[in-house]
């Protein structure tokens, strides 16, 4: 390599790495919102079961909506990035012996923080769950 080359590539590591730095932290937000999509996807999955079972216990469907929205909470304190507004239905309108209970939580994702170009300031997750009635047991 002649010495004139060298003086000529001076410079290129600065100039690839201001190129490359916001296309990694870009990269890097992208995963961070997918990430945070993918968990609260989870958490709103779990919500719906757990609020779907507690609710076909119960002995009416008075408590068992009570019981429902208790049981189908997203996350806790620590998780306040993953869920921003988070809404429960139960359907009961099935709620008899052979019957079931339908549990939708709804959970509005902030991604607005990450300042991201081209990401919504939130997105919406949703998950329903249906519990079966036990057929011998008596509903008030």
């Amino acid at each position: 390599m002649s010495p004139r080359a060298r003086l000529d590539e001076k410079g290129s590591l600065t100039v690839e790495l201001v190129v490359l730095t916001p296309v990694l932290l870009l990269v890097v937000l992208v995963v961070v919102a997918f990430g945070r999509v993918a968990e609260a996807r989870q958490q709103v999955v779990e919500a719906a079961r757990a609020g779907a079972e507690v609710a076909s216990v119960q002995p009416d469907g008075t408590a068992a909506e009570q019981e429902a929205e208790l049981e189908a909470t997203v996350g806790t304190s620590d998780h306040a990035l993953t869920c921003a507004a988070e809404t429960v239905t139960t359907d009961i309108s099935h709620f008899r012996p052979r019957g079931h209970v339908t549990v939708t939580v709804t959970c509005r994702v902030p991604l607005a923080d990450l300042s991201v170009t081209g990401l919504p300031g939130s997105t919406t997750v949703q998950a329903t769950s249906t519990a079966p009635i036990d057929p011998y047991r008596s509903v008030g």
